[in-house]
């Protein structure tokens, strides 16, 4: 093992960014990473370049006409990708074919035992369908996340794990019909937020009912009532042994955020990752990719992530 965390950061990452009055501007790695550098182990970790995903591995998950339609659209520079969430500007295609590649290089460091564990802090785009955009995703890098660990290394059971604010919805309905796929998503409420998804009967369909657990928070909800339901989705998890785990850790269920009613505070992030950490190691491969997500408010930005970073860098090794 030559890392135990790989970090991705670099300008074409920070690329993926909207209008500076967009929630999801530029501005939000930067904010990541001034916290980041300060800390006393910043030195330990692996800084990694971003990468660009070809059409071909994006197509994984997505369909030929929408991956077409965000060239094109990539080329025009203007108008929605979606109902008017996801603006369409001068290469976004590229930005947003880098933040799969670099989800990409992350998954394939860990199965190459170049690095334990990594984070993508602009990445973890859930809302992306297989043939459309949605609520500032582009393209579902997850999605073809977990495509390419079994296309190219054969795996089979993957968990998603996903405390954003915001219900995973694309990576849901991607796989709400694959009994491989472990979903946990802790959300706000659809009858609240955005997507309006996620509701605790959606357990999956048809071969893999029961392999979701999904549960709306109501608005206001802190970290105690949020350990109270995490209890419960570890233990849903644990029934499992999944080869790969990927966290989705937005930072937008943070209190203050300004999208969002969840109130949690940075612990939330610091003990399902420690969780997540302890269980990929008992498992026996300690494999764990984490990606940002949310998070639209600056210091909860940089809070959040970095405890997410430091619970991998105490992770046993």
């Amino acid at each position: 093992m030559k890392y135990k965390v790989c970090v991705y950061h670099g300008e074409a990452l920070e690329r993926y960014g909207f209008d500076p009055s967009h929630p999801f501007n530029i501005r939000r790695l930067p904010a990541f990473w001034q916290v980041l550098e300060k800390q006393p182990w910043f030195s330990q970790l692996c800084v990694c370049e971003p990468q660009q995903a070809g059409q071909d591995v994006i197509e994984r998950f997505h369909t030929h006409a929408f991956v077409e339609k965000v060239k094109r659209m990539s080329q025009a520079g203007h108008g929605f990708l979606d109902y008017g969430d996801t603006p369409a500007f001068p290469g976004v295609y590229e930005s947003a074919a880098t933040v799969v590649g670099s989800v990409l290089d992350a998954a394939e460091k860990i199965m190459q035992h170049d690095c334990q564990k990594a984070f993508v802090p602009i990445a973890g785009l859930h809302h992306a369908r297989r043939d459309r955009a949605g609520g500032f995703c582009v393209f579902n890098d997850i999605g073809i996340a977990i495509h390419t660990l079994r296309q190219e290394h054969g795996l089979q059971r993957i968990a998603y794990v996903d405390i954003d604010a915001h219900h995973g919805d694309g990576v849901y309905y991607g796989f709400e019909d694959d009994p491989q796929v472990l979903i946990a998503d802790i959300h706000q409420d659809g009858r609240t937020l955005y997507p309006g998804t996620g509701r605790v009967n959606e357990i999956g369909t048809g071969k893999a009912q029961g392999t979701k657990f999904n549960f709306p928070m109501p608005p206001g909800a802190g970290d105690e009532a949020f350990f109270k339901v995490w209890e419960k989705a570890e233990a849903f998890l644990r029934k499992s042994q999944p080869e790969f785990i990927i966290l989705q850790c937005g930072a937008d269920s943070l209190a203050d955020d300004p999208l969002t009613l969840l109130r949690y505070s940075p612990q939330v992030h610091a003990h399902v990752t420690s969780r997540l950490c302890g269980w990929a190691d008992e498992l026996g491969h300690g494999r764990l990719l984490a990606c940002g997500g949310g998070g639209y408010n600056m210091d909860n930005i940089g809070k959040a992530w970095v405890a997410v970073v430091k619970e991998m860098m105490d992770a046993p090794s």
